[in-house]
């Protein structure tokens, strides 16, 4: 991405009413974020679903010129990888989620791209048996190399990371504010131990305060990264509920911890455990097992995969995206829900064999390979 392409989305993107998924949409039909500003009023008004008031919403983009500049002296200033969700570096699960972030910001030494990623949450207000599960749960798996994901709260959050941290294992900290501040301010350091081998994120631009309304879209990310959400502890209200059904929301996994049963800071997981909105875990062990790992295979994906995933057509990431969520489907369950001509869907699935993106089971049923 260009300079001069980061400020354009980011003309866009700081005006309070233009979301991602707004954005995305405008580059897809005009074919790239250049000819967003380039394209009259009345061809904006043929994009299904925008609308003349957004249409002139977003007209109002030169406006926010000044603010895009400063953003990206900040940006220089402060070395900030910006990673586009167009691009190779983009976490390729989050850019499976319809509303992902358009721009991500992210400091440190690290990858965002593993094999193997979990996010881990829990209660601010972690008991010692939580603080022992979290020990416990990053020393097993260090043998699986995963890269762990949280929030940089406090409690769980911050015990996932901070044992990360003392064994130089990678995690990654999503943040509910811009990179210029770390909140709360008493995991600064950890957050500057985390950047030598790993890092922070956020899709907030600099100056943005951690507000109320900022952490359940923090949150979203921290499920969207991630292959699973782990529960630790949790009340029956707190931000790791929103996690979840964030997680639940885009197919992905969810586990969780027991405790007893007249423990308050486990009342979320025992509900969510009898709910079977999550599957009960004992150990890291349980959830290597559950996906099938062995130990001390590579962290990072293999790159041919991963440039199979970012050369998806349109109708491919359809298919991708419903097989994710129904994990087998029929071609013909394929065909009503992506309502394409079963040749299309036909050659399309043959395509992802070819490139080991899809497998055929018997019955023409077909599931991912990944």
């Amino acid at each position: 991405m260009t300079e001069q392409q980061l400020l354009d989305y980011l003309s866009l993107l700081l005006i309070p009413t233009v979301g991602n998924i707004t954005v995305k949409t405008l580059v897809s039909y005009c074919g790239s974020i250049e000819r967003v500003h380039n394209t009259s009023k009345s061809q904006l008004l043929k994009i299904p679903g925008l609308g003349e008031k957004m249409v002139d919403t977003v007209l109002e983009a030169p406006q926010y010129r000044k603010r895009a500049e400063r953003e990206l002296k900040f940006i220089e200033k402060n070395q900030i990888r910006v990673l586009n969700y167009l691009e190779p570096d983009y976490p390729q699960r989050l850019k499976l989620c319809a509303d992902s972030p358009v721009l991500l910001y992210f400091k440190g030494t690290g990858s965002l791209e593993f094999r193997r990623v979990l996010s881990v949450v829990g209660t601010r207000q972690a008991t010692q048996y939580g603080r022992d599960i979290c020990q416990k749960l990053v020393a097993d798996l260090q043998d699986y190399n995963v890269l762990l994901v949280s929030g940089l709260a406090y409690g769980i959050d911050y015990q996932i990371h901070w044992h990360c941290a003392q064994q130089n294992l990678p995690t990654i900290g999503v943040l509910a504010h811009g990179l210029d501040r770390v909140y709360p301010l008493e995991h600064a350091d950890l957050a500057r131990k985390m950047m030598e081998n790993g890092g922070i994120v956020s899709e907030f631009v600099s100056q943005v305060l951690p507000e109320r309304d900022n952490f359940p879209r923090r949150n979203r990310i921290i499920a969207g990264m991630a292959d699973g959400t782990i529960v630790v502890e949790t009340p029956m209200k707190g931000g790791s509920l929103v996690t979840v059904r964030a997680a639940a929301a885009y197919n992905r996994d969810v586990f969780a911890f027991p405790g007893r049963v007249d423990d308050s800071m486990s009342a979320g997981c025992n509900w969510l455990i009898k709910q079977n909105q999550a599957t009960l875990v004992e150990s890291a062990q349980d959830i290597a097992a559950y996906y099938g790992w062995e130990k001390g295979e590579s962290p990072k994906p293999d790159s041919t995969q991963t440039q199979l995933l970012l050369d998806l057509s349109e109708d491919e990431l359809l298919i991708m995206n419903l097989l994710r969520e129904k994990k087998t489907a029929h071609i013909d369950v394929i065909c009503y829900y992506t309502a394409l001509e079963q040749g299309t869907v036909s050659a399309t699935l043959l395509n992802m064999e070819f490139r080991n993106l899809v497998k055929a089971l018997p019955g023409s049923i077909y599931k991912l390979m990944y």
